[in-house]
């Protein structure tokens, strides 16, 4: 038996038990060690697994705990795969180690009959070329989620340089590269920045003046009024 289901038999166990269980009986019941049991236990708790447990006594898991069983399908496995594959060759190096993670834990608990999908996946990621960023993408994210401005100097289109300072809204990732959208006070407005053509970035301790859902509620319909005036330039 493979640890992660292991590990899941020994939460069902628990459940089923009417009162403290030692880890003798689990043992018996897994055709284990109990020392095996000792660190399945220890590994479940630092997981946040609500067991309470005392030498001589046994083990309890704590009323109200509940770990639905992972029904996944082959096209959910896939595109499970996929998609992490995807993040990890074109993500920042966080996320591309929180990606190749991911999909550990869902190899783990997933069902026996879909092991083969992760040993020989039928779906692929092109490999791909990072572009070279001189802001680092995980100091982006931390200054989106605390509302902290970023200073630029960025290249436009014909490599002229501007200073501007913006309040970052999201950061998208493209097929190549990352592009920021955010509030500009250079030009007053939304705009997007190619994180490849910035030159030098740093997040500032300055808080944007604005709750983060009402900047982007600001900015969804500045970009739905601009997708409006694109359309109605084509029926011209």
């Amino acid at each position: 038996m493979r640890r992660g289901d292991r590990l899941f038999e020994v939460i069902e166990i628990l459940r089923r038990a009417r009162g403290p269980i030692s880890a003798e009986a689990i043992g018996r019941e897994l055709s284990v060690t109990k020392r095996t049991v000792y660190r399945d236990v220890a590994a479940l708790m630092a997981q946040g697994v609500p067991i309470q447990g005392e030498a001589g006594i046994g083990y309890v898991l704590e009323a109200g705990f509940h770990m639905p069983p992972l029904m996944l399908t082959s096209e959910e496995v896939e595109a499970a795969i996929l998609g992490a594959e995807w993040v990890r060759t074109r993500g920042d190096p966080v996320l591309a180690k929180a990606a190749a993670t991911l999909i550990s834990k869902i190899e783990t608990v997933a069902p026996e009959r879909l092991r083969t999908s992760f040993i020989d996946p039928v779906v692929r990621v092109a490999p791909v070329t990072p572009p070279d960023e001189v802001l680092d993408a995980g100091a982006i994210r931390t200054a989106i989620r605390g509302r902290r401005k970023i200073r630029l100097c960025y290249a436009d289109s014909s490599g002229a340089e501007t200073e501007r300072v913006i309040w970052p809204i999201l950061l998208g990732y493209r097929e190549e590269g990352r592009i920021i959208a955010a509030w500009c006070e250079l030009r007053t407005g939304f705009r997007y920045f190619r994180t490849e053509r910035i030159r030098a970035g740093e997040v500032l301790t300055d808080q944007i003046p604005r709750r983060m859902d009402l900047l982007r509620a600001d900015w969804e319909r500045a970009m739905a009024d601009e997708r409006a005036r694109y359309a109605a330039a084509g029926r011209a």
